[in-house]
């Protein structure tokens, strides 16, 4: 998981494109600000609508919307699973041709990439298809063993407006294929981004808290303590982080010179932003103050990365700033308003666990009989 954040900029040659042996021209303080900029509005948009999306995720009954719930044992075993990957990663690109394996991992991210901006523009498209549109449903499902065994493996439903989508985000897919073109890039991330934060659902605060905290340590060693995370950053030729060049006024759209920011800094924060906006919710006080501190929190470590990352001209690991805003921001906010044990003892159920689902059945039969038993008296 890339989740550092890097400047390559004033003739450094560690930037995205190449150098040819040349340094390059020193970027302009119009143009990095600009950078800076863009990456930081590149990061809000995924946080504020994918959390917007959870809340209508968490409700709904499509099973191929279901959130996966990430529980406390997920969340402690996320960290030694993404620095295994990392090294790993390392590795690979120390051993082995650099070429082969970014065309194998373009072909895997071509198709992930496809299927994500499908599933982001999808709920955007539907406003513009009209009323008469021959719009049918379909379904892929795929099962294993029969009879009383049978179990399912696959199980999507989609409609015709949906293939249209998929059709659009294939011409993305293309283009990103041929040319890497970094605004193709940024498609795919922010799709990326989107869907993890949409998708993705802690089960309460406390594995929150878990899962920053572990990554803070996480992102401090591998940005501070090595250089692997920023070299495979620089190396892997694929959507997982989010860049902006920074003599776009320059060069225009060809521009190579790239501030990037990864995935990693949008996605963790995010799924913990998006809790605090369903724990805002649930509270059913119509007011959203959680999610508004833990957004603006967010501005501000972000920001304050940017700002440290520019003064020392060394890339940032931007949890290190990101975990103590987001986490303490609305912590102090819970405690102004006493409501630090309603913000612990939140608790979301996973939607695809068979307990749940049968608990929830209970409490609508339940919820039912009731009803009825008013009606009869």
């Amino acid at each position: 998981m890339d989740s550092a954040i890097s400047d390559p900029h004033n003739g450094s040659a560690e930037a995205g494109g190449p150098t040819n042996g040349t340094t390059r021209p020193p970027s302009t303080p119009e143009g990095i600000a600009l950078a800076y900029g863009s990456l930081l509005l590149m990061a809000l948009l995924p946080i504020f609508f994918g959390a917007l999306r959870s809340v209508r995720c968490a409700r709904g009954k499509n099973a191929s919307d279901m959130p996966e719930t990430i529980t406390s044992r997920d969340a402690a075993r996320f960290p030694i699973i993404a620095s295994c990957t990392l090294l790993g990663l390392y590795l690979f690109f120390k051993i082995f041709s650099q070429e082969y394996i970014n065309l194998l991992l373009s072909m895997y991210f071509f198709v992930l990439g496809i299927l994500a901006l499908s599933h982001t523009i999808s709920p955007f498209m539907n406003k513009f298809f009209p009323a008469s549109f021959p719009n049918r449903q379909y379904q892929l499902l795929f099962t294993q063993g029969s009879g009383e065994n049978k179990e399912e493996i696959i199980n999507y439903e989609f409609d015709t407006k949906d293939l249209v989508c998929l059709g659009l985000s294939s011409i993305v897919g293309v283009w990103y294929l041929l040319r890497k073109h970094w605004i193709a890039n940024n498609l795919f991330g922010l799709a990326f981004s989107l869907n993890g934060v949409e998708l993705l659902h802690l089960n309460n605060v406390s594995t929150g808290c878990i899962l920053l905290g572990g990554l803070f340590i996480y992102d401090v060693f591998w940005v501070f303590g090595t250089n692997v995370m920023v070299t495979v950053a620089k190396s892997f030729e694929a959507p997982i982080k989010l860049v902006f060049p920074q003599d776009l006024l320059e060069k225009g759209l060809e521009a190579d010179n790239f501030a990037m920011l990864g995935l990693g800094d949008i996605v963790i924060p995010g799924i913990f932003i998006a809790l605090l906006l369903r724990f805002d919710i649930s509270l059913k006080k119509n007011t959203h103050t959680y999610f508004y501190t833990s957004f603006a929190a967010y501005i501000f470590g972000l920001g304050l990365t940017i700002f440290i990352m520019h003064i020392f001209k060394h890339a940032q690991p931007a949890l290190l700033y990101l975990v103590p805003a987001c986490i303490g921001f609305p912590v102090l906010v819970a405690l102004a308003k006493g409501e630090v044990t309603e913000m612990f003892s939140y608790e979301e159920s996973n939607p695809k666990d068979p307990a749940a689902v049968t608990e929830s059945k209970e409490g609508t039969e339940a919820s039912a009989s009731k009803g009825l038993e008013k009606k009869e008296k």
